[in-house]
């Protein structure tokens, strides 16, 4: 499973984690020493999981993604979770606007005084 990590750049807590729920299992694991075995399909998996987490994707929608063998959905759901961070980013610029007007109030406030 080292191995694998460093190719997927997902860690081995990670790789035991998404095994655990289903969400990339190994291909085989050995009975005597429990050593997990990944194919070149795992390993695409591992590598779009990478991206789905950067891409803010929950554990949820990563499972869907995976289940859908066709990756049909895939281009949707990114251009969707863009679309929700571009709002994100007008709402933190909009809240940053504020706090500059809100200091420009309280220091005409203080001149005026």
């Amino acid at each position: 499973m080292s191995e694998f990590s460093k190719m997927t750049g997902l860690s081995k807590e990670t790789l035991r984690y998404y095994a655990e729920i289903k969400l990339l299992e190994p291909v085989y694991v050995d009975p005597s020493n429990h050593y997990r075995y990944y194919d070149n399909g795992s390993y695409l998996v591992g590598r779009l999981l990478v991206y789905l987490r950067r891409f803010n994707f929950t554990i949820q929608e990563m499972l869907a993604v995976v289940n859908d063998e066709s990756f049909e959905n895939l281009e949707q759901l990114i251009k969707a979770k863009k679309r929700g961070l571009e709002a994100e980013i007008e709402r933190i610029q909009t809240v940053i606007q504020e706090m500059d007007d809100f200091f420009e109030i309280r220091m005409e406030d203080e001149i005026d005084d």
